[in-house]
């Protein structure tokens, strides 16, 4: 199984979850992960690709395993920070 997602990366919790609000009002997820994004993916949009098992830290796969296709997840918290996830696809 592989899956693709798209995320944005904040260092505290209170960030993340205005992003998350902005998203739940629709504001498009590429537009913020360009704007509030810590990780080089926000180039793209926060595009990070197609990965497989253990490709990614265990929480961030966990949370994207569950997730349904193009839906963003509430904040996640890794030892990078805090993501907002969008499942963009799974083979």
């Amino acid at each position: 199984m592989e899956w693709r997602a798209s995320h944005i990366l904040v260092k505290n919790r209170s960030l993340a979850e205005d992003i998350f609000k902005k998203l739940q009002k629709g504001v498009r997820f590429e537009q913020l992960a360009k704007e509030y994004s810590t990780c080089p993916s926000k180039s793209k949009g926060g595009d990070l690709g197609w990965f497989g098992t253990g490709q990614m830290v265990k929480p961030f796969e966990e949370a994207v395993r569950k997730m349904g296709r193009g839906r963003a997840s509430k904040p996640v918290s890794t030892q990078f920070g805090y993501h907002i996830i969008k499942k963009t696809g799974e083979r």
